[in-house]
């Protein structure tokens, strides 16, 4: 059988036909937790909302990995601590978990992330980000609203409206 002539001016086609994604070979686990921090304004004692900026720019609350022997509300606390440089808060209530997943290569990473109410203490002016964030910075409630990453919002309308 004869090949068919080539199309003129089809020689970079392939480049514009969608590539298949290599098979997922794994499902992986991965439990977080972390916290929805707040604290009262000192002028208007208005609630304002701590969040961090992570690497591709997102808005998001600080959460971390849960470590073998840590319960989810330790994780809260350690992560908060090491993210935000807050030595000094207090976890008022569990708010939830938020599921969801995501590809990482060849994995499905099917991610669980338990959600603290966590009140803001001491000197809450002096933050000490880590070093791979692009951000952290005190919200309003409706500036945290507009900011944050669309998967923490509802919890944080929940908040919101949930203190007096």
């Amino acid at each position: 059988m004869k090949k068919p002539n080539r199309i003129p001016g089809s020689a970079g086609f392939k480049k514009f036909l969608p590539r298949r994604k290599p098979t997922i070979s794994e499902v992986v686990r991965e439990p977080t937790s972390g916290g929805m921090v707040f604290r009262r304004n000192k002028k208007n004692n208005e609630i304002e909302i701590l969040l961090i900026q992570d690497a591709k720019d997102r808005w998001t609350i600080p959460k971390g990995h849960i470590e073998e022997g840590e319960t989810a509300k330790e994780t809260a606390e350690r992560e908060i601590g090491e993210e935000t440089g807050l030595q000094e808060m207090n976890v008022l209530n569990w708010l939830g978990k938020i599921n969801f997943r995501y590809r990482r290569a060849t994995s499905l990473v099917l991610m669980t992330t338990e959600i603290f109410l966590v009140q803001a203490k001491g000197d809450t002016d002096k933050l000490q980000p880590e070093d791979w964030m692009n951000g952290i910075k005190w919200f309003t409630a409706k500036e945290a609203l507009d900011a944050i990453h669309p998967i923490f919002g509802l919890q944080l309308v929940g908040i919101t409206f949930g203190l007096d």
